[in-house]
């Protein structure tokens, strides 16, 4: 399936991804800040039955990524849910809702990933408030943004293998554990049920709160333009992304369950930790702790840079302030845009929760998920020259549906996550207004004299 080519005379990037790196880069982007902190708390809001969730969020996750993958290789271009909003509905503001509640999304995630860097992992080594922990790391990740510090995709492979080195070893305990014998099984098979609710709001709010763990392809697609054919590459890699870290997460519930009691996960920041050390293994809990921070603090880094970066592409395209998009001349960053998203962080992480700030990323994404299934259906008008995939009809409506289920109020979220998310998209809806004021006022200044 060939892949369109740019207009004549524009300059494409370079197309150096190939199939096994777009792989590689999607299962490093999904992993991080929701198996290693939140796992936790996932358990103690559906019980000793802690791969359930997962697998559910799996099936939701699977429904959205088929449909992004008929949008990016219908339109294989760098600019992911705001392009598709913006061709599917011709509307300017929803489409930069859109791209805002994606750029919060990364800050809201880059936040819970701050405030579990300073929990349980780092106590290892000391203690420290976890929100002066957050705080400090958010200010050196925006130090090192103005620097010019990128991280390239091969780069990202080496995290990858960081972050899956820490989930392997929990792994590698449960297989030890089920061949030794140790642990409880019938952990497995425990719902909770002693909440409002039952059974079924248990599953629907502990699923809300598990999806935080598989956001992350959907970074992907603004990698289109610099990977080879992506008509035919990025179907295999996404679902092949998608499927693995939902294999790792499943098989990393089951030997949590397995090992230590849904109570005792709640209660911790730094929930594998509670599994290695009750699993038998001689693995360094100190080892596996800095493995934890490492994978969660890069979590944070890559968020912080796509919302900087995000916030520069909204002020160049001039539908926020374009001041917001302002370049150091030396540094050659957006200072303006890193100042911005670094304080909107600290407010964040000086008011939320890991659990909290988690839900908020998972809700902001699927009312963005909810958008794009939409954006598929509205799209099978507008024909493409090349050849794409094609994702059943059925499945987009399934998926907007159960996106918009899950970001109800029906999973039991607590208020302050809406809150939090009304005030994040109350500050772009500002920006927005205050950009078109300005723009209205420079369009009505009559031409100066001489």
């Amino acid at each position: 399936m060939a892949s369109p080519t740019p207009h004549a005379g524009q300059v494409s990037l370079k197309r150096a991804i190939g199939p096994k790196l777009l792989i590689l880069f999607i299962v490093g982007d999904i992993l991080g800040t929701g198996v290693y902190a939140l796992t936790g708390k996932v358990a103690g809001k559906v019980g000793g039955a802690l791969w359930a969730p997962f697998l559910i969020g799996f099936v939701i996750a699977l429904l959205t990524a088929m449909s992004y993958v008929e949008l990016v290789t219908k339109y294989p271009r760098a600019a992911g849910a705001a392009l598709y909003t913006q061709r599917a509905f011709r509307t300017p503001f929803l489409t930069f809702m859109v791209a805002f509640a994606v750029m919060c999304s990364g800050l809201t995630s880059a936040s819970a990933a701050a405030r579990a860097i300073g929990g349980d992992y780092l106590k290892e080594f000391l203690t420290v408030p976890a929100v002066i922990v957050g705080i400090v790391f958010i200010v050196a990740v925006a130090l090192l943004n103005h620097r010019g510090v990128s991280e390239s995709v091969k780069t990202n492979i080496v995290f990858t293998v960081i972050e899956l080195t820490g989930l392997v070893v929990i792994i590698a305990i449960g297989v030890y554990a089920i061949v030794t014998g140790a642990g409880e099984p019938s952990r497995l098979t425990e719902f909770r049920t002693d909440q409002d609710g039952g059974l079924f709001l248990a599953l629907l709010g502990s699923t809300a709160l598990a999806f935080f763990a598989f956001v992350g392809f959907e970074d992907s697609v603004n990698m289109a333009e610099e990977t080879q054919d992506p008509s035919r590459n990025f179907p295999r890699a996404i679902f092949l992304g998608v499927a693995i870290t939902s294999v790792i997460y499943i098989l990393v519930a089951i030997t949590s369950s397995l090992l230590v009691d849904y109570r005792v996960l709640e209660k911790s920041s730094g929930p594998l930790l509670e599994v290695v050390k009750a699993g038998g293994i001689s693995f360094p809990p100190k080892l596996f702790a800095l493995i934890a921070m490492f994978a969660v603090a890069n979590s944070a880094l890559i968020n912080m840079m796509m919302a900087s970066r995000l916030v520069y592409g909204l002020a160049g395209e001039g539908v926020v302030p374009r001041a917001l998009g302002w370049v150091d001349p030396r540094r050659r960053t957006p200072v303006i845009g890193i100042v911005f998203t670094t304080a909107l962080a600290i407010a964040l992480i000086s008011t939320g929760e890991i659990a909290g700030l988690g839900d908020t990323t998972a809700f902001l994404l699927l009312c963005v998920f909810a958008v794009v299934n939409v954006a598929v259906l509205v799209l099978r008008g507008d024909t493409v020259e090349h050849a794409h995939y094609q994702v059943p009809t059925a499945l987009p409506v399934l998926g907007a549906v159960l996106a918009v289920v899950l970001a109800s109020p029906l999973t039991g979220r607590p208020a302050e996550v809406y809150i939090r998310a009304g005030v994040l998209m109350g500050i772009g809806l500002l920006l927005w207004v205050v950009n078109w004021l300005v723009t209205r006022g420079r369009q009505g200044t009559p031409a100066a004299e001489g």
